[in-house]
């Protein structure tokens, strides 16, 4: 890591790591799809410690899950440094990438083979972080906050309010 993606605080700035991780995303995922893939969303952007200027960096990733046209790819990064050989997990994130065919449509992607144990692990854990999803968007959207409170609607309608 170089100066140039340090932050005022000297640290490599989480954008910059969020970058890499992001090609790192689209390579693992396009290589098991056999198509180009689009970022759909990012869940879960841990930063356990700073990555600092001069160390390397890098960046692991696997497909955890598949879904129709969908994966998920989890990335765990680490940084080394040279002088004192010390590693430091600094990152873990999970990546959904959508699979996209010549027209930009989905296109259907190849399943997963699971083939050990820390496999079987991660595609359970990416199936509960999913499920997780689903029903924390449903719960959003039960929640309607104007038409059910009182002071939101005074707002909404132009007139002054106090949140508390």
């Amino acid at each position: 890591m170089i100066p140039a993606y340090a932050n005022f605080g000297g640290k490599i700035h989480g954008g910059t790591l969020l970058s890499l991780m992001d090609k790192v995303a689209y390579v693992c995922a396009a290589k098991h799809a056999g198509n180009y893939c689009v970022t759909a969303s990012i869940d879960t952007v841990n930063f356990l410690a700073p990555v600092e200027v001069g160390e390397l960096v890098s960046l692991m990733a696997s497909i955890n899950y598949v879904g129709n046209t969908s994966v998920v790819v989890g990335i765990r990064v680490v940084s080394e440094n040279i002088k004192t050989n010390k590693l430091k997990h600094t990152n873990t994130c999970y990546f959904t990438m959508v699979a996209k065919d010549e027209q930009n449509l989905p296109v259907q992607v190849p399943g997963l083979i699971l083939e050990n144990k820390e496999q079987v692990r991660r595609f359970i854990e990416a199936k509960e972080r999913k499920d997780i999803r689903r029903q924390y968007r449903k719960e959003l959207e039960q929640v309607n906050i104007p038409e059910k409170d009182e002071q939101c609607r005074n707002l909404l309608a132009g007139e002054r309010c106090i949140m508390v």
